[in-house]
């Protein structure tokens, strides 16, 4: 029977894609754990999407999530051997966006989440992301030899969610979501 565990991190400290161990507090771990979070998210919102054209792309960003967390978690020494995030896998997701945008209603003013599972669950995808950016910000400020496509992906990415989630609303439900500057009055 195969064990899913090692006991090599009851001490607290995980293993690199390397030899390399760092402490389970370390920010570039911080890093991972926000991105696996967000690529958590956005499972969850590819399971429930109504578009097929939304699960595909939702399935591609999960894949390329793998291989951007797989790029910070190299050591010096393995770092040759995993791909990086390239400016094309960025310049895809504003095309992607660009496309959506072209066939979506994009209101002027904030959107109140939640109109459809699918939607509201991009939009927690899109929150989850912008935390990941986040913490990758701060870890690019320590350590400044970072490729810079990373946090261009991510802030696409947050985007793309946006778009993706008023897209997911309108083809579920057939109108346009909500705006907080369209309050009913009691």
């Amino acid at each position: 029977m195969r064990e899913f565990f090692t006991r090599r991190g009851d001490g607290g400290e995980t293993g690199l894609l390397g030899d390399e161990r760092i402490a389970k507090s370390d920010l570039r771990l911080e890093v991972l754990g926000s991105i696996d979070e967000a690529n958590s998210a956005l499972g969850m919102a590819r399971s429930i999407a109504v578009r097929e054209e939304s699960r595909a792309t939702l399935l591609k960003v999960q894949r390329d999530l793998y291989g951007l967390m797989s790029e910070i978690a190299t050591t010096e020494k393995t770092a040759n051997a995993f791909p990086k995030v390239a400016a094309e896998q960025v310049e895809w997701l504003e095309a992607m966006i660009a496309q959506l945008t072209n066939s979506t209603s994009i209101p002027r003013e904030f959107i109140v989440p939640g109109d459809t599972p699918s939607g509201a669950a991009l939009d927690v995808a899109r929150t989850t992301v912008r935390r990941a950016e986040r913490r990758c910000v701060a870890l690019f400020q320590e350590d400044t030899q970072r490729n810079p496509e990373i946090l261009k992906y991510l802030n696409r990415l947050s985007s793309l969610c946006f778009v993706m989630e008023l897209s997911e609303n309108q083809a579920a439900s057939g109108k346009d979501s909500p705006t907080f500057a369209k309050q009913e009055r009691s």
